[in-house]
């Protein structure tokens, strides 16, 4: 029960929650002030690409520097360069002086601390609990997560909205000094490899354990794989527009519904036991992300499209708990880093190559066809992985005492 958790896993998951709430408004203020300087939705674009160019070369880096080194030191470190990025943007803003090379400058900085960052604070949360309790520590964090992104981009907007755009980078470096004051609370995590050499073998070794663990890729996998094929973000304000004609306030609703999705779903798995069987569920829950996006993009009856894209944030929400207990469970601390950063690559991918994916099929059919044709590929992505790795089919937690 959460009432057993130690000081230590409250004050990482108060850092944990402020610096994603600082980073997701950080991405809403810069993609304002991007469009508000240039009036393009090519410029707008541009942000993902200099954002995914760093971030994916630099992964496997960050992964082995956070076995080699200190994590919580690591994520402390890199949190200092987007509280450095927002406190210039903050002052450029208030003096009407920034430019879109300077903000681009900036994003890309950010893009590479977070190659660090992100590796090295998932690596963190398995030493602060019990292994039993991890499942439950888990659902907590990624409750905690799934309410800063909610948070991040409506305060943004509020902020922005009633003081402006400087404001809002000030509140951005306000929630990383208390997510650093927070994670300076916690004790150190020193990965047992530490001492160990860095370099090409290292990193290799990181990717051959990912190979020879089918639950592990597995997991990975068909999480990729499901988000490229079955994801529908990327078509939102064409279903917004031209198929449901609901405009820009159906849109936002659309947008803000797999996250209420997401985070409802993590207030029920706080109440509930820790779910065991995770790989069943991990499955079976993709396997309903699919159906919900079939009938996302089937439905032309606005109140039924948010049903469906809440229910896909909902099994959405559940994978996410299932994959990270999965995978975290299944990997030695002295390789926890660099399995991390394999996984946020898969993640990363998945996330940009499915907005190619749905784009581009939509431009040659529709969107319909895009979308529903996802959610079809995403249900045969799970019955092929399900059978091809039963490892994942019956995979089960146990309830190991602490490690």
């Amino acid at each position: 029960m959460t009432r057993r958790f130690p000081a230590d896993l409250w004050a990482y998951l108060l850092s944990r929650f402020c610096a994603a709430t600082a980073l997701t408004l950080m991405r809403a203020t810069v993609a304002w002030h991007v469009f508000e300087l240039s009036r393009s939705p090519f410029y707008l674009g541009l942000i993902g690409l200099v954002q995914f160019v760093p971030a994916f070369s630099l992964l496997l880096v960050g992964g082995m520097v956070a076995d080699r080194y200190e994590r919580r030191r690591i994520v402390m470190l890199a949190q200092c360069v987007p509280l450095a990025g927002s406190l210039l943007l903050a002052w450029t803003a208030a003096n009407a002086s920034a430019t879109l090379m300077l903000l681009y400058a900036v994003v890309f900085l950010m893009a590479a601390a977070a190659a660090f960052d992100n590796p090295a604070r998932a690596s963190i949360l398995p030493n602060l609990v019990a292994t039993a309790d991890f499942p439950r520590a888990v659902t907590v964090a990624s409750t905690a997560q799934a309410l800063a992104f909610a948070t991040g981009p409506a305060l943004g907007g509020m902020i922005i909205a009633s003081v402006g755009i400087a404001a809002a980078y000030g509140a951005v470096a306000a929630l990383l000094l208390v997510a650093i004051a927070a994670l300076a609370q916690v004790r150190p995590s020193w990965p047992e490899g530490t001492g160990r050499a860095m370099g090409w073998q290292a990193m290799v070794q990181g990717v051959r354990f990912v190979a020879g663990r089918p639950v592990v890729w597995g997991c990975m996998l068909l999480d990729m794989l499901a988000v490229i094929f079955g994801g529908a973000a990327a078509l939102l304000p064409v279903y917004a527009n031209d198929i449901l004609n609901v405009g820009p306030r159906g849109y936002g609703i659309l947008s803000a519904s797999l996250e209420v999705g997401a985070l409802a779903t993590s207030m029920i798995l706080m109440l509930v036991p820790p779910i065991r069987r995770a790989g069943p569920v991990l499955l079976s829950a993709v396997a309903v992300f699919g159906v919900a996006t079939i009938v996302f993009g089937l439905s032309r009856w606005f109140p039924l499209s948010v049903v469906a894209y809440v229910v896909a944030g909902m099994a959405d929400q559940v994978s996410v708990v299932m994959r990270t207990t999965i995978v975290q469970l299944n990997t030695p601390d002295h390789l926890r880093g660099r399995v991390s950063a394999i996984n946020f690559m898969f993640i990363n991918a998945s996330n940009q190559l499915g907005a190619v994916e749905s784009g581009f099929v939509a431009a040659l059919t529709s969107a319909t066809f895009s979308v529903v044709s996802g959610g079809v590929a995403c249900v045969v992505v799970v019955a092929v992985i399900a059978a091809r790795v039963p490892a994942l089919r019956s995979y089960a937690i146990r309830g190991e005492p602490a490690h």
